[in-house]
């Protein structure tokens, strides 16, 4: 079989201009065949082919680039040594380090400081030309110097030679010693002779192991160039070093440009490193030109200059001013479980309302986090299955250990998170439905006509705290159910009867120890309004989705702070929370600190109030609210206007309350105003005075679709 052929060259065209015109006379002219020249076959193509892919695999090669990388890298510490010992050198025989140290001074604002090292400058480039003039001169005094030493040990050899001749009586010995010193030079001569040739030889080369060492202890080669050991340097432990390049690599022209300036390349920045719990802390004080909120906005770049992940550094405000304080933690040490809480390992353990506080769990440094829960509203947000029930759960079983507590409860989910308070509040609805709903906010109002009890009673009359709790809120926020007077249960309108009993608790429930503590999911102005969160003394937020909704939890003034919860990873920090409270101790100059809160799982929970029930009395717990009898609070009010076709608010509210004490014996002139607005009846100025006018009324409930109001108007 005939192979295929590819020419590789072709036969050269002659140049017209070469070929010899033809003969006429002579025979025709023919030109050779052209030669064949080298061809491929397509053997050797393939073959080709296969030697390009294997040399391209060797250079590309994982030892290649270590090989290649190494080679670099050796040579680059030789320039990086050169470079660090000439900077020395310079440094010495300038003022450029004065000149660094004046800049670095500047930058962070210190003049006094800049002053000092200014005239630090002066006096060293004093004495530097005292001993430049003292150089012009010194030729004339070394040689001076010189031929007087010069004189003085040929005087001294001669001395010691005539001391000789006369000991030894030969008059020879007068020249030994000179002779001596002579041949003593002469041997040192050959000596040098013999060193010097392998000396010019090594020295260069000892030169350039002493420049790569330097290099090499200073690691001063590009980062690619660096083996893979000084590359990865995360989870390394956190020094100076470390800290100041992560600033410097932050992004941020203006503090680059001030640590280059910086004698002390930014030492200077950094406080002492503290160990703090899992982690360390360090306070940075920024140069002028640079603000705190440019170094805490950039929290996962700073983290990851540090060798960490996004939520294993907590950037905060110190006191000082244009200081951050950057707690870092030790890698990991954050997915590490924390220890049980006090509540279960100590069985002797009580609680006081006034002046005990619960056990909550550690902060970031390690140390032990009690939380005050005296007189303080609170509110508990974050996704869902990250651990709020768990949290909000943990604070009521410390308080139930005090038997002067009253709890009533209202758990919106109803899956038996609560269940161990049976036999302990005296109140306890478990259920998720529009029904749950009705009772949570008749047991809400319950509280509020407890509360204006207690504000009405005689000054100095001492109460026993009464605690509110309503887990899963944002049902009770959305419940679409109405009730008989028109008023929704759910919404955040003036006539969302949940809504306006929660803030009628946090308008003056803490003056009379009636609390309320919310927990809701997700939270959105729609599920938990605006003035139902800023109500709340103690506001608790656990992992979150957006930074919209951080501020929704705690606040704008804790997340401009430094407060982070949607950073928290959901899933992986489960019971991690960030407190805005003054009933927990906070570091000076910050709005917030994050808490790991003790798990408290179900039984141990029941275990714990076990114990909470031995120290009451046998409490009755109601699974439902008792509304007593059903009212109808218009017709009520016609009923005491009687037959007078105007009567003052005040004698109606008397009126009421002797016609049903139960119903309206603490109303006040707000709830009369209240049930009357909208209806066409509103009480009004009469001479003065705020009256009702019965025949409006009469014709309200006479336009009403109730025959039996209508009967009663009648």
């Amino acid at each position: 079989m005939t192979e295929n052929v590819v020419p590789l060259f072709k036969t050269p065209v002659p140049d017209p201009g070469t070929i010899p015109a033809p003969d006429p006379a002579g025979p025709p002219l023919t030109l050779a065949p052209p030669t064949p020249g080298p061809t491929l076959t397509a053997r050797s193509i393939r073959v080709l082919k296969s030697t390009c892919r294997a040399m391209a695999a060797a250079v590309t090669a994982d030892r290649t680039k270590s090989v290649a990388r190494m080679l670099a890298c050796n040579g680059l510490y030789v320039f990086g040594g050169a470079r660090i010992a000439f900077r020395r050198a310079w440094d010495g025989r300038s003022g450029s380090r004065y000149q660094r140290m004046i800049r670095a001074a500047e930058a962070s604002g210190n003049w006094e400081e800049a002053k000092e090292w200014e005239d630090r400058l002066h006096r060293f480039r004093a004495d530097r030309h005292r001993r430049r003039m003292d150089l012009i001169k010194a030729p004339q005094d070394v040689a001076r110097n010189a031929l007087y030493a010069l004189g003085v040990s040929i005087g001294g050899l001669l001395g010691l030679g005539i001391i000789l001749a006369i000991a030894n009586e030969d008059p020879a010995d007068i020249l030994g010693p000179l002779t001596a010193a002579v041949e003593l030079i002469r041997w040192v001569t050959v000596a040098a002779t013999v060193v010097w040739g392998p000396l010019v030889t090594v020295g260069p080369w000892a030169v350039l192991a002493a420049l790569w060492g330097l290099g090499r202890q200073r690691q001063a080669a590009p980062a690619w160039a660096l083996p893979a050991q000084h590359r990865d340097d995360a989870g390394a432990p956190i020094t100076p070093s470390i800290v100041v390049t992560a600033l410097r690599d932050l992004g941020i022209a203006p503090l680059r440009n001030a640590i280059k300036e910086m004698g002390d390349a930014g030492a200077g920045m950094l406080g002492p490193i503290r160990i703090a719990g899992c982690g360390v802390e360090v306070d940075v004080t920024l140069p002028s030109g640079v603000s705190t909120a440019e170094v805490t906005g950039r929290r996962r770049k700073l983290a990851e200059n540090l060798g960490r992940h996004e939520h294993e550094l907590f950037p905060t405000l110190a006191p000082a001013a244009r200081t951050v304080r950057l707690w870092i933690a030790d890698s990991g040490a954050l997915d590490e479980p924390i220890g049980p809480s006090p509540l279960v390992t100590d069985e002797t353990a009580t609680a006081n309302y006034k002046t005990g506080r619960a056990p909550w769990g550690q902060d970031l440094r390690g140390d032990a986090a009690v939380m005050s829960l005296y007189q303080r509203m609170l509110l508990i947000t974050g996704l869902s299955n990250q651990g709020k029930t768990a949290a909000l759960r943990a604070l009521a079983l410390y308080l139930a250990l005090d038997p002067t507590v009253e709890f009533r409860i209202a758990d919106l989910k109803g899956v038996g998170d609560w269940g161990m308070f049976d036999g302990l509040a005296t109140t306890l609805i478990q259920g998720p439905t529009d029904e749950h709903v009705i009772e949570a906010t008749l047991m809400v109002e319950g509280l509020v006509a407890e509360m204006e009890r207690r504000i009405q009673a005689p000054a100095g009359t001492v109460f026993t705290p009464l605690v509110g709790i309503v887990d899963e809120a944002q049902v009770a926020f959305m419940c679409p159910a109405v009730g008989e007077d028109k008023r929704p249960f759910g919404g955040s309108k003036a006539t969302s009867r949940y809504f306006m009993a929660v803030r009628k608790i946090h308008n003056q429930g803490r003056a009379v120890d009636v609390l309320l503590w919310e927990g809701t999911q997700d939270p959105t102005d729609q599920n938990l309004p605006k003035l139902v969160r800023e109500g709340a003394h103690t506001r608790v937020s656990l992992v979150l989705g957006t930074e919209s909704q951080a501020r929704m939890a705690l606040g704008d003034k804790a997340v401009d702070g430094g407060a982070a919860p949607h950073l928290l990873r959901q899933g992986l920090d489960k019971g991690t929370v960030v407190v805005a409270s003054d009933g927990i101790k906070i570091p000076a100059g910050q709005a917030s600190i994050t808490v790991r809160t003790h798990y408290i799982d179900t039984d141990q929970a029941a275990a714990v109030a076990d114990r909470a029930k031995t120290r009451r009395a046998g409490v009755t717990t109601r699974t439902h609210t008792d509304t007593g009898p059903t009212t109808d609070p218009l017709a009520d009010i016609l009923a005491v206007l009687g037959d007078s076709p105007r009567v003052l608010t005040h004698d109606v509210l008397k009126r009421l309350a002797a016609l049903n004490e139960q119903a309206y014996g603490d109303w006040s002139f707000a709830d009369l105003k209240e049930v009357l607005e909208g209806t066409g009846a509103e009480p009004y100025k009469s001479d003065g005075r705020m009256t009702i006018h019965r025949e409006r009324l009469a014709r309200v409930l006479a336009n009403r679709p109730d025959t039996d109001s209508a009967s009663a108007a009648d």
